[in-house]
């Protein structure tokens, strides 16, 4: 049951960011329906997606999940150790400096590295679908945006190394949060300790 629930959650989330991708569709539902519904639209729907995700997938773990594969011990190592800098790369993208210039997408290099990170760790189904599903739509999108022509998102200012620094200083406090709050409460599996 929760990993069907997952499924559909994906479903909705990737579908809804699809839209982003598809220019000529984007514009047409925001001259149809007005850029303001388009937008309240596309946050609900994604936030109801990864409501599901999150709601299928630790429903899923609890139920018992279906093996695929035994990773070896130490790719949770890599993953606990790898993590930070995939947080770090997400923050980055809203505090620009000098890892966004870099970049260019540092919250798709983030994503990528979370989705790659969690597939090493983890060789059950549930985080086969869902991992790979975040590392295929994080590859996607990134080759999707060399072929849009428009400018898409009015521009964030970037800064400079300080940016860079509150970035750093940030993404460690939601890694923090993700490891020792979220993902033993919400998805039940402790990260460190456990």
């Amino acid at each position: 049951m929760g990993l069907a629930i997952m499924i559909v959650g994906l479903a909705l989330f990737f579908g809804t960011h699809l839209v982003t991708t598809r220019r000529g569709l984007r514009a047409r539902l925001i001259a149809d329906r007005g850029e303001a519904a388009y937008k309240i639209g596309y946050s609900l729907l994604s936030a109801l997606g990864l409501v599901l995700i999150v709601w299928g997938f630790s429903r899923y773990r609890a139920d018992g999940w279906i093996e695929v594969w035994s990773p070896p011990v130490a790719m949770r190592h890599v993953a606990l150790a790898l993590m930070p800098f995939a947080v770090i790369l997400v923050v980055a993208s809203y505090v620009r400096g000098r890892i966004y210039t870099t970049l260019k997408h540092p919250m798709l290099a983030g994503v990528k590295l979370w989705a790659l990170t969690h597939l090493l760790a983890n060789g059950d189904l549930g985080g086969i679908v869902l991992f790979g599903s975040f590392l295929a739509w994080a590859v996607y999108d990134r080759i999707s945006l060399k072929g849009r022509g428009d400018a898409g998102a009015p521009p964030i200012p970037v800064g400079g190394l300080g940016n860079d620094i509150v970035a750093v200083v940030l993404g460690v406090a939601v890694y923090l949060a993700l490891a020792l709050a979220f993902h033993p409460f919400v998805i039940g599996i402790p990260v460190i300790g456990g």
